[in-house]
């Protein structure tokens, strides 16, 4: 059984959340939703609250086959946290499919993945993308190697295909 990870953490956006969360389910991917605390609670930037499996500094990024970074706030916040970037560049190296969406690449910019890469984000995340090395293109879905980028919740369909595709 393929595996994905989802990242969580305090101010995440509800829909890219969820929608990949219950799609990669039921694609038969067992999906655990990893923070930096396993079984605490975290909220979204609307107040939806859920509770983390298991803790990044207990994951073994290689057991994986995607990782998924939600935007909204929480991408900010994740990127100051030692065990979450650890994981994610991790799972950079591993050869993990990465999915990001809106300000997921927030999180990315802490990794070697961008450079050279095409991809998309929230446009307020344009500079950064950039000056991490990446080529920014305004498009619902960019899909360069392993990497799945979109820009909004608007672009949730297009993102899940395309990181679906990558995966069966």
């Amino acid at each position: 059984m393929k595996k994905a990870i989802v990242l969580l953490e305090n101010g995440f956006e509800d829909t890219e959340l969820t929608y990949p969360y219950y799609r990669l389910q039921e694609a038969g991917l067992e999906v655990d939703l990893v923070a930096e605390e396993a079984d605490e609670v975290y909220q979204s930037k609307n107040g939806q609250k859920i509770r983390a499996h298991k803790a990044a500094d207990e994951i073994d990024a290689s057991e994986y086959d995607l990782l998924v970074i939600p935007g909204g706030q929480g991408p900010d916040r994740m990127r100051i946290k030692e065990s979450i970037v650890d994981l994610v560049q991790d799972a950079v190296d591993d050869d993990l499919i990465i999915a990001s969406i809106c300000h997921g690449a927030q999180l990315l910019i802490e990794t070697d993945l961008l450079e050279g890469k095409k991809a998309t984000c929230y446009y307020s995340v344009r500079t950064d993308l950039e000056n991490a090395g990446a080529e920014f293109l305004d498009q619902e879905v960019v899909v360069d190697e392993n990497l799945v980028t979109s820009r909004h919740p608007g672009d949730l369909p297009a993102f899940m295909k395309e990181t679906l595709h990558l995966l069966i």
